[in-house]
């Protein structure tokens, strides 16, 4: 098995998941309809598409030819929820999905095998949807990294808790090489890596309410240069806003996924 970082036969370097584990490594959507996704996010966030190497099934989504994120048409086969979610990078699935059972969460998914890697769907013991990945990562993973535009935020109902358990079985603030270290900042937990905030968690969601955009949930953010265009076209293009300011809006696609565009990191 190959591990750490190498150089593929393209000359670009080729990152593997033991050597920034923990860290948030990709964004994925579940849809029911490819095409009725691209066309959304293609006049939202003026993405364009290729297919990946996962298979037909699956689409990277690309913003100024840097991969952003993942689309596959994959809800209606296994049944799972059309939702934004979060992966991040382990060095083994297996036991990764161990510590998950171990503390009293669900696996929804995995983990199971692909051309790359494993991945695994999961959910925490408040509900909140997240994947891991293992294996290679996206040729043009460190360009994603520094330049592309999203970040992910926990909103769950206390956000130290979580970070504890995120903490014990994605290896944060565990002494180990290369590790995410924890940062408290009032009643929001940063998770950085390499010095960049790469994660937030904030307390507050409450798991009874009807709205599933209050209850615990990992939540997508992109960051884009006119918010309010982003929200028009939203709405011209079958989704909904459920929240708009200057810096930020709430956007529900039309298959019902719900992600947030910001002017910054910042918001």
């Amino acid at each position: 098995m190959e591990h750490g970082t190498s150089r593929s036969s393209t000359g670009t370097d080729v990152v593997y998941t033991d050597s920034v584990f923990g860290v948030p490594c990709w964004v994925s959507l579940t849809s029911r309809d490819l095409d009725t996704t691209q066309r959304f996010y293609s006049a939202v966030l003026g993405w364009q598409w290729r297919t990946a190497r996962l298979g037909d099934r699956f689409l990277t989504a690309l913003a100024d030819g840097i991969p952003v994120a993942g689309v596959a048409a994959m809800a209606t086969v296994w049944h799972m929820p059309v939702t934004w979610t979060p992966y991040f990078a382990v060095a083994d699935a297996d036991e990764t999905v161990a510590r998950v059972r171990e503390r009293g969460a669900t696996v929804a998914v995995g983990p199971i095998s692909f051309a790359p890697g494993r991945a695994a769907l999961l959910a925490d013991r408040d509900g909140a949807i997240f994947g891991i990945w293992q294996g290679r990562l996206v040729t043009e993973w460190k360009a994603w990294r520094q330049a592309a535009p999203v970040f992910v935020t926990l909103h769950t109902r206390d956000a130290f808790d979580a970070a504890i358990f995120y903490g014990e079985i994605l290896g944060w603030a565990s002494g180990r090489s290369g590790c995410c270290e924890v940062e408290y900042e009032g009643e929001e937990v940063l998770l950085r890596s390499q010095g960049s905030v790469v994660a937030r968690i904030e307390s507050g969601a409450v798991d009874t309410a009807p709205d599933r955009s209050v209850r615990p949930h990992w939540q997508v953010h992109f960051v884009v240069a006119d918010v309010s265009g982003c929200a028009r076209a939203a709405r011209e293009h079958g989704g909904d806003v459920l929240a708009e300011c200057e810096h930020e809006a709430v956007l529900r696609d039309p298959d019902g996924a719900l992600f947030v565009v910001s002017s910054s990191r910042d918001h």
